[in-house]
């Protein structure tokens, strides 16, 4: 793609009220716009790094026999009076309406209340279980304050796994399995978590959070010796940093963290109330256990931005970039010179593009600070830079985002080298 052609550019400054690194640097590199306060647009580019999250997480949940169904975010009330939840959280929580004929209806936050009788119409026998079903959908929450960019949002895009299963055994195997999915899911993203234990609030005692450490973090943990595993601060609020852990494996370190993902084990919370049954071999009924799963893909967008960033813009992690590679051409005063620059900057961006490598070319007619300065505010891994400097040794410099270290690559080379960083 050619930045000329790109309708979000970027700006010059953040926008003052972005207190929150990724709000700071997804809105001024043009990847997301505000609406209001909690929510936003995906522009472009920050649709490119959300869909490619949501691609990884689709993966992962096909990976363990997870089918993908879109249910409604409009609903009406009835199926949440069932479980109690129309009333409590009720609109603390929940966008409540009236609709045409006077009807109450609701916008979903969660999805419990709907997939459960919709899994109940086809699930009659234990040769029909266990059943994992997963969406991927924008969600609606009425926060009383929504902040941090798009990590706490009033509308945000959301990745839920529920799970129907003939017995608490055969439950807590695949509970077992979508924790090592997870785990996954977060590696290939570039974010380091730690699996923690948190209240399952009326679920089940307890639950399990997947927590990504960072001072910008709103949740306050308390990791083991280990560095791989951690409790909330809401399940131990005596525990202390230093303090003794739990189960006895030596002193914790307190941290801030973000929450990119959670898993809850719901028994018959959902299933009882609706008379969610099937019949064992004997030909006797037993209760459905279920389980819920969820990674909201563009909070992890936002973690991702908090995670890898630094004060010139972000970093983006290659299985999320919006594009590998970033192309710049810089402008010579010699006119013989400079078109071979940039007759050397289409024939690498054609090269690329024919290999089918997603590659942005910067090609306007901006100065050298103004490109460089949005090369690092966008993020993309790679940056190939051709310029007088570099034509003159008939060169490119290669640069990683990451890294301080700017190289020298043959521009006869350049292309297969590339082939190889995408390819590792």
């Amino acid at each position: 793609m050619k930045y000329s052609s790109l309708f979000a550019k970027t700006q010059k400054q953040a926008p003052h009220e972005a207190e929150s690194a990724n709000a700071r640097f997804l809105l001024q590199a043009g990847f997301i716009d505000q609406l209001m306060a909690g929510v936003y647009s995906y522009l472009p580019l920050g649709l490119r790094a959300l869909n490619r999250i949501q691609n990884i997480i689709r993966e992962e949940m096909n990976a363990i026999g997870g089918q993908e169904v879109l249910l409604p975010a409009l609903q009406p009330k009835e199926p949440w009076e069932a479980t109690g939840r129309w009333e409590n959280p009720g609109p603390e929580i929940m966008f409540q309406f009236k609709g045409a004929g006077d009807r109450d209806f609701g916008l979903g936050w969660t999805h419990e209340e709907i997939i459960a009788p919709l899994i109940q119409r086809f699930v009659k026998s234990y040769k029909d279980l266990p059943v994992a079903v997963y969406q991927i959908q924008d969600k609606f929450r009425n926060e009383l304050r929504a902040k941090s960019g798009i990590l706490r949002g009033r509308e945000f895009n959301m990745k839920d796994l529920y799970s129907f299963h003939a017995n608490i055994d055969d439950m807590d195997r695949y509970y077992g399995e979508v924790k090592e999915a997870y785990m996954r899911v977060f590696k290939r993203c570039g974010v380091e978590v730690i699996i923690t234990e948190a209240s399952g609030g009326d679920f089940s005692p307890l639950s399990h959070e997947f927590q990504m450490p960072t001072e910008a973090g709103e949740d306050d943990i308390y990791v083991n010796k280990a560095g791989d595993y951690a409790w909330n601060k809401e399940i131990a609020p005596d525990l202390q940093d230093g303090g003794d852990a739990p189960d006895g494996s030596g002193p914790v370190k307190e941290m801030k963290a973000i929450e990119v993902g959670n898993i809850f084990k719901l028994g018959t919370k959902f299933t009882e109330p609706i008379g969610f049954t099937y019949m064992d071999e004997k030909g006797k009924k037993k209760p459905v256990y279920m389980c819920s799963y969820g990674i909201g893909p563009s909070r992890l967008l936002g973690a991702i931005v908090e995670a890898h960033h630094d004060d010139r813009g972000i970093k983006w992690p290659i299985n999320v970039a919006p594009f590998l590679v970033y192309i710049v051409d810089l402008k010579s005063k010699d006119k013989d010179l400079d078109a071979r620059i940039k007759q050397s900057a289409v024939e690498i961006y054609d090269a690329l593009q024919d290999e089918g490598i997603e590659v942005m070319w910067d090609d306007t007619e901006a100065g050298p600070g103004e490109k460089l300065g949005n090369a690092d505010l966008l993020g993309m891994p790679l940056r190939i830079v051709i310029s007088e400097k570099t034509m003159m040794e008939n060169s490119v410099e290669w640069k990683l985002r990451w890294e301080k270290d700017i190289q020298l690559v043959g521009i006869v080379d350049v292309v297969e080298q590339i082939k190889e960083f995408v390819n590792k």
